[in-house]
């Protein structure tokens, strides 16, 4: 009597290989999406501009609607084309964290004015570090600070200090705080506070911060939150 065959094992894949695998096509479907949401956003601007005298409320708000649904989906695109690229490469060099913050602080007003917002550094030191990639850090560090501002007008404090072998950066906020029942939730990719009235977006944004500063050497913990605001610390080599 023959004995029946050893049945196979399932093939197993690696988790290391099914992310990267999930990174490429994010990669891919948002590069491919940004072209076809740019014309999107552009031709229902020009129809904006050309046809507005003419529309009703209706018909405006409608193509208002569009426009802004369509920035939000490039908005979107573009951070996840962020969060699927591979390691991004780092330069290292002398950088003036002063500079790095201030020139992070006037993009950020650029593409989001915020009445009345106001930070102060004091003293930051010349680290050696990554000035791309830190600005890029400290944008959505300040991005976040504004989107959840509370009554009074946005204001971000930023200190350094050198502990050990390390630079301990802390950057805080008078914002509304996040409660503690979020608070191991916040740098989860597309995670948002369930807020009436939230802000719109990917949701990406601390994600992305704690990946660049990972590729840096470095980490960043949410320190302190309460209703008076929040106060983010990063690590980074000395």
């Amino acid at each position: 009597m023959s004995s029946s065959p050893t049945p196979k094992k399932p093939e197993t894949v690696s988790t290391g290989y099914q992310e990267e695998r999930i990174k490429r096509f994010l990669a891919t479907a948002a590069h491919d999406l940004q072209s076809p949401l740019r014309h999107i956003a552009m031709y229902a601007e020009m129809l904006l501009d050309d046809l507005e005298p003419m529309l009703d409320s209706e018909q405006l708000q409608s193509l208002k609607t569009i426009m802004d649904k369509a920035q939000t989906a490039q908005r979107l695109t573009k951070a996840l084309m962020s969060l699927a690229g591979t390691t991004p490469q780092v330069t290292i060099g002398d950088v003036h964290l002063a500079d790095v913050v201030r020139d992070a602080w006037r993009q950020v007003l650029e593409e989001s004015p915020a009445g009345g917002a106001t930070f102060d550094a004091e003293n930051l030191p010349l680290i050696r570090s990554d000035a791309a990639l830190l600005t890029i850090v400290m944008k959505h560090l300040f991005s976040n600070a504004l989107a959840h501002h509370g009554t009074a007008a946005p204001h971000v404090r930023i200190r350094a200090a050198r502990e050990g072998a390390d630079w301990r950066i802390i950057v805080g906020d008078n914002g509304c705080g996040i409660e503690p029942a979020y608070q191991d939730k916040i740098f989860d990719a597309f995670w948002k506070l369930p807020k009436a009235g939230g802000i719109s977006g990917p949701g990406l944004g601390l994600t992305t911060t704690r990946e660049l500063l990972s590729a840096l050497g470095g980490d960043i913990r949410l320190d302190y939150s309460d209703e008076n605001g929040s106060r983010f610390a990063i690590r980074l080599p000395a």
